[in-house]
């Protein structure tokens, strides 16, 4: 890989990169010359993509399989990462789980899940690689939102809460971290075509009768999340139709967001 490109001896670290919008995002930091540690639960899906990326792109990959909901993965990932002196220049959090159903439907575990994942292993991934950043001067995050972070989401109840949560500590942080070298940024892709969704609809017939021009795909998701972090944006939405969306629910009144969302809810026939 030329010394030109903009990743040449720095390392990105990718979480759920195993598939989907993280798969997407490790080829492309790949294709812009960044080294990676790549990291998800499944071993031999990042066993395989690591090879094939460094083959690809000429880049240095490490797999790191861990699953960050358990307590203590984040400061054992963090420990590795120093023990090997890998310092890391920019950290993408994207694991992360979906479910959709009603909240009173949904068992109690299933939302502590959510929660562990979206929010808490986020979280601890924050506290322990952008300390580093900020004494080094320099570094970059970029945290994987969802437009479902800009409103409330009936049927997605605890999933659009745990993302709100990530815009809201993005942009708290942006202000934090204004002026120590450190950026962070929260993509909010719309619905995007992964096996998260592909899992989502199974169990609803409504989700699996989306029109194919609202579901976006996981590459110019990658593309823009790229983009918008290497340009230090604090909040990117990939999708003129999503950022329509977006702008819209900003300017509505919160009580008129639930009623509109509500009533949409109410008119979808559920499955049989």
């Amino acid at each position: 890989m030329a010394r030109s490109s903009p990743g040449a001896g720095l390392t990105a670290l990718i979480t759920g990169a195993s598939s989907g919008i993280g798969e997407a995002l490790a080829r492309r930091f790949a294709r812009a010359g960044f080294n990676l540690v790549l990291v998800a639960r499944s071993a031999d899906k990042l066993e395989e993509l690591a090879n094939s990326l460094a083959k690809a792109f000429g880049v240095k990959t490490w797999v790191a399989p861990a699953d960050l909901a358990q307590p203590g993965a984040a400061q054992k990932l963090a420990a590795a990462m120093k023990r090997a002196r890998r310092p890391i220049d920019v950290l993408v959090n994207n694991a992360g789980v979906l479910e959709y159903g009603a909240f009173v439907g949904t068992r109690s575990t299933r939302h502590r899940e959510l929660i562990d994942l979206n929010v808490t292993a986020l979280s601890e991934m924050l506290a322990r690689f952008v300390p580093p950043m900020v004494a080094r001067g320099q570094g970059r995050v970029l945290n994987v939102a969802s437009i479902a972070a800009f409103q409330p989401v009936p049927m997605l109840a605890t999933y659009a809460a745990t993302k709100a949560y990530v815009l809201s500590l993005t942009e708290s942080l942006s202000e934090e971290l204004n002026g120590s070298g450190v950026t962070i940024t929260a993509l909010c892709p719309g619905i995007t075509a992964t096996s998260m969704l592909d899992k989502a609809k199974k169990g609803s017939s409504e989700l699996g009768g989306l029109p194919a021009f609202v579901v976006g795909n996981a590459e110019s998701v990658a593309d823009e999340g790229y983009d918008a972090c290497m340009k230090a944006e604090v909040i990117r939405v990939p999708g003129a139709l999503n950022l329509a969306a977006t702008v819209a629910g900003r300017s509505t009144p919160r009580w008129l967001l639930r009623r509109l969302s509500g009533a949409m809810i109410r008119r979808m026939k559920p499955r049989s």
